[in-house]
């Protein structure tokens, strides 16, 4: 049975900086390209980053990028969202992601393209 949680949520203030993580069960996990998506309150979850099974590639929406930064480590089951320079626009339910790739190295950005999700973890920025 496949299980992604997520945790590393909570309140910060603007330009702060917080380090989400993921760990995933029940599956061989270096195999899997892996995704953090989010969803704020009213609106659609969007695509954030994503990184490909060795972590040589990743992609990240515009809106976060040169502020957040994916990262994996296959011994430890584990993908993670370090997120700095914090805005309240970034507030929203964070969730991770996962599926195999067709291709070796391919990365992801629609959500329909994942097979497997976590139960999210609420970041909120004060400003």
């Amino acid at each position: 049975q496949v299980q992604l949680v997520e945790s590393g949520g909570g309140l910060v203030q603007a330009g702060g900086s917080l380090r989400l993580s993921c760990v995933v069960s029940g599956v061989t996990f270096s195999i899997y390209t892996m995704g953090w998506f989010r969803q704020a309150p009213g609106k659609e979850r969007e695509f954030v980053t994503a990184i490909s099974t060795s972590g040589g590639n990743n992609d990240y929406a515009d809106s976060v990028k040169g502020r957040f930064t994916i990262s994996r480590d296959n011994a430890k089951n584990t993908v993670y969202l370090q997120m700095n320079s914090l805005k309240p626009e970034d507030t929203a339910v964070y969730f991770c992601s996962a599926r195999i790739p067709l291709t070796a190295g391919r990365i992801y950005r629609r959500e329909s393209e994942y097979a497997y999700w976590g139960q999210g973890t609420q970041v909120t920025v004060s400003s």
